[in-house]
């Protein structure tokens, strides 16, 4: 924990979460009757459509036991998983989702809908981790399963399942009901406004939980669909898989003869185009604040909805992307300020950072998030894992965990617990622009991440001329005078700075005369050179690999930084390029 302004962030951000604690139990004890009532699922009218992919041989592993979610797996033999501790957070989040259904369901078996009812009742007796099975998110997406894979667990069960099953259902749209009413971070709000109105067309006997759930859905919508079609998170894979669940929830409206919601409508036009924004010719969306591995057939899926017939949008001001294209060449970058705090979870310190490929072949990239692994998480967010710039191996933002005085210690777990590892402080002003310069096209950014703790400004400049296969880069450190800082560490003394480029695991990187070559298995070969630094190739690790981590490599530029530096470099390709 920082000292100053961030000790200071902290009070009162434990004072706010615990006024919130205290008006959620106020509200718990004075809601009114329809709420507490029992919710009564008469009947199923509509089993909605799941847009995400499944694979019959997932059913094989089910069968034997042996469950796989999210980079981990647990063998429960003959047993049942929900009788075992699991292997990590998100594994278990999964589990309790159940959308591993729909992979017993592509097999199409009369075993594999004996297991899935056999796991469903499982879970209804009361197996299991009962506080993460109710936790908000959790929940939601385990309604939104129960409802789309309807089908499977309801196909030639008896009457007693089928009563068990729409009671829990009700039970499940009661809880979140009530969670939004006591409120819960914004995310998880709009997860439990989507389930609910999944609920209200799918089911008989509760539509007035549709109609309280379609206002709730509009609202957030609007306040966290920002208007380039990013969501607040600025988290690709949410706004991914809130796609996958609002197409069909939208279709789901028309089958019911209901006009669905104009912010609903709204939403789906403005986040399409977005995906193809941070989109890469491999079909992988670019590794920003929280993307880890693409399924790549979840994005085709998504992207034949997108009515802008191809179109690919260059600039997200709003969300903080930028997309320079030309020839083979695509370049993402990360100039955006840090998410607010409600919906910075998985935020990254990845200010400034960017992507590069050349054709179908990912050369610099970010590390990107693994699927599950608190620690490996959290360093996967850092500056470091990220094709930027470092200060004296410093993020430039500031992640809740546990330091500084014994209460603040204590302080900071409590508030781990509540909110998750959020980040506590991040740049604020970041300013970008593009423009085009003779053949090629230029942006350029800049981020106080380090002002407060070093006094310095990071500038960075891309200039891509797609004729000559070139990337050339700029990067500046301004020493500028703040008189808000309590302190600044090393005022008076040089500062080291390590700017990063990861490199994608396929391609080899060695050293040649000029400077570093990059050959990739496609044929092209690329050299990186730089000046005003040392230049350096040290190992790495590809957290986004579709298989888990891999090692691969990252060039480092080393610096020293007293009143001011800056470095030069550039990517150039060699041999490989098409034919004119």
């Amino acid at each position: 924990m920082a000292w100053g302004p961030d000790r200071w962030r902290l009070y009162r951000l434990v004072g706010h979460e615990a006024a919130r604690k205290t008006r959620s139990a106020v509200a718990r004890l004075s809601a009114p009757p329809e709420l507490l009532a029992r919710v009564r699922v008469s009947a199923l009218v509509i089993a909605p459509q799941d847009l995400r992919t499944s694979d019959a041989t997932f059913a094989d592993d089910i069968y034997a036991g042996l469950f796989v979610f999210a980079g981990r797996s647990l063998a429960a033999g003959g047993g049942s998983p929900f009788d075992y501790a699991p292997p990590s957070r998100e594994w278990a989040q999964e589990l309790y989702g159940f959308g591993w259904l729909r992979h017993l369901r592509a097999a199409d078996t009369a075993l594999a809908r004996a297991n899935a009812r056999s796991f469903v009742t499982d879970f209804i007796a009361g197996r299991g981790d009962a506080a993460l099975a109710r936790q908000t998110s959790v929940a939601a997406r385990r309604l939104v399963s129960f409802l789309c894979q309807s089908p499977l667990v309801l196909e030639g069960a008896d009457h007693g399942f089928y009563d068990s099953f729409l009671r829990a259902i009700g039970r499940n749209a009661q809880q979140l009901e009530r969670d939004l009413r006591r409120g819960v971070p914004p995310p998880a709000r709009l997860h439990a406004a989507v389930a609910l109105c999944y609920a209200g067309l799918c089911c008989e006997g509760i539509q007035s939980i549709l109609r309280r759930a379609t206002r709730v859905l509009s609202r957030e919508l609007d306040r966290q669909i920002l208007p380039d079609g990013g969501h607040r998170s600025r988290n690709p894979r949410f706004g991914m898989e809130l796609l996958l669940d609002l197409l069909p929830l939208r279709q789901a409206f028309l089958s019911r003869s209901v006009e669905p919601p104009a912010a609903l409508l709204r939403a789906v036009d403005r986040m399409l185009p977005l995906l193809r924004l941070l989109r890469h010719p491999d079909a992988s969306l670019s590794h920003f604040n929280g993307m880890g591995a693409t399924d790549a057939d979840h994005l085709a899926t998504l992207l034949v909805y997108d009515d802008t017939f191809g179109r690919t949008m260059m600039h997200a001001p709003n969300t903080g992307y930028e997309r320079l294209e030309g020839g083979r060449m695509v370049v993402t970058a990360d100039v955006g300020a840090c998410a607010p705090l409600a919906y910075s979870l998985n935020a990254t310190a990845g200010c400034l950072a960017f992507e590069m490929s050349s054709g179908p072949q990912r050369i610099v990239v970010n590390c990107g998030l693994p699927a599950s692994g608190a620690e490996l998480r959290l360093l996967a967010r850092s500056t470091a894992a990220h094709s930027t710039a470092t200060v004296a191996d410093s993020s430039s933002s500031r992640f809740l965990v546990k330091s500084g005085w014994w209460w603040e210690r204590r302080m900071s777990a409590w508030l781990a617990r509540q909110l998750g590892p959020v980040v506590l402080r991040g740049p604020e002003a970041v300013a970008a622009e593009r423009i085009e310069e003779g053949e090629g096209i230029v942006l350029a950014a800049r981020h106080d991440g380090y002002l407060r703790e070093f006094g310095l400004i990071h500038e960075r400049r891309w200039h891509l001329i797609p004729e000559e296969g070139r990337l050339e880069g700029h990067d500046s450190f301004v020493r500028e005078a703040t008189g808000s800082a309590p302190r600044l560490v090393g005022r008076g003394r040089g500062q080291s700075v390590a700017v990063r480029f990861h490199i994608h695991p396929a391609i080899a990187v060695r050293n040649v005369a000029g400077g570093i070559e990059l050959a990739s298995a496609l044929g092209e070969v690329w050299l990186f050179d730089a000046e005003g630094a040392d230049l350096r190739i040290e190992e790495s690790v590809y957290f986004a690999g579709l298989s888990g981590p891999r090692r691969t490599d990252q060039i480092v530029l080393y610096l020293t930084v007293t009143d001011g530096a800056d470095v030069r470099w550039t990517f150039a390709r060699l041999t490989g390029a098409p034919p004119r």
